[in-house]
């Protein structure tokens, strides 16, 4: 199997050592918008890749698949030439930078049938895949609360922030796709706030650097969601179930960053970030692309997801400007 790679840097380096990791990767085609950096990595493969450029240049290599791990502004045009030369596609979070370009994708896929994964690789994570077998299975008995949260150790550049979408379509976007993933249930009204108490790069930008999201579920459940870019203790990301008849917890280990009080027992040495928290979910992830280009499996977190959790998303950063409680389908398409 083929597959090209759009994107050298940080993730993209990633999920280029993971696929040639597996056995049905014959080779490797790697292009980035700086040619350097693409051919650095493809070096450093053992054989296994080769760079092209200019990124364009993918279209015309022969793949049976493309990973997108591109700037974020890149996304769209990017998937949606391969949904047009009906390669099958794994992009990376966001699909397009807005609700319109996101719907799009979707239109164009559904329409040529052409596979195109989202990357949430919660997904993929073996707490939250375990969460979701125990809600299906009754083990909980009704949910009546879900907590979830994003704590980042370290805010990103100053530069990363104004094409960011926002604190809540940026970061919390992978906590409502979890709560919805997990539960199986739908949101039909959001409440959220945020605040600024750290670099004012954030509130320059009309962003917030701590949010926070009340989302009441169709089934009457309450799903709390909470994100900061401040958080130093360590990198922190967990899902809480409570229900009538138990209480699981996705994400906690002797690594996450919570010290109990009176202290007796302190927390190894937290996850550096989401690279080394979510390894093997990434990893399996990409394990499941190469089934769906290869037939074997359904796409397992097609546009349509994607979408949903692009709405609600929106629906919280309305509700946190507009100071009041919002019904996602007031920014449905």
């Amino acid at each position: 199997m083929r597959i090209g790679l759009a994107g050298a840097g940080r993730i993209g380096a990633r999920h280029a050592a993971a696929l040639c990791g597996l056995a049905e990767i014959e080779s490797l085609v790697v292009a980035d918008a700086d040619p350097a950096r693409a051919r650095k990595l493809a070096a450093g493969l053992g054989g296994r890749a080769a760079a092209v450029e200019p990124v364009e240049a993918l279209f015309g290599a022969g793949l049976d698949g493309l990973v997108v791990a591109a700037a974020t502004d890149a996304h769209a045009g990017l998937v949606g030439r391969a949904v047009a030369a009906a390669t099958p596609v794994f992009c990376e979070k966001p699909l397009a930078s807005d609700i319109d370009g996101t719907f799009q994708i979707m239109v164009a896929a559904r329409t040529a049938r052409v596979p195109v994964q989202v990357g949430f690789q919660r997904r993929f994570d073996a707490g939250y895949l375990a969460a979701r077998e125990a809600v299906a299975a009754g083990r909980l008995g009704w949910l009546h609360t879900v907590r979830s949260c994003s704590f980042d150790p370290a805010p990103p550049p100053p530069s990363y922030i104004p094409a960011s979408g926002g604190l809540f379509r940026d970061c919390l976007i992978h906590d409502l796709d979890s709560i919805r993933y997990v539960t199986g249930r739908e949101v039909v009204r959001v409440m959220a706030a945020g605040g600024n108490r750290g670099d004012a790069v954030f509130a320059e930008h009309g962003d917030v650097d701590t949010g926070a999201a009340l989302l009441v579920l169709d089934d009457g459940t309450l799903a709390v969601v909470s994100a900061t870019r401040y958080n130093a203790a360590g990198y922190d990301v967990r899902l809480e179930l409570f229900g009538a008849k138990d209480s699981l917890v996705a994400g906690l280990d002797a690594r996450t960053p919570l010290t109990p009080l009176p202290a007796h027992a302190v927390p190894d040495t937290p996850y550096s970030g989401f690279l080394e928290r979510f390894a093997p979910a990434y990893d399996a992830e990409l394990r499941a692309f190469v089934d769906v280009v290869a037939g074997r499996r359904p796409n397992p977190c097609p546009p349509e997801d994607a979408l949903e959790a692009f709405y609600l998303a929106e629906a919280c950063e309305l509700a946190r400007r507009e100071c009041r409680a919002v019904d996602p389908a007031e920014v449905r398409r």
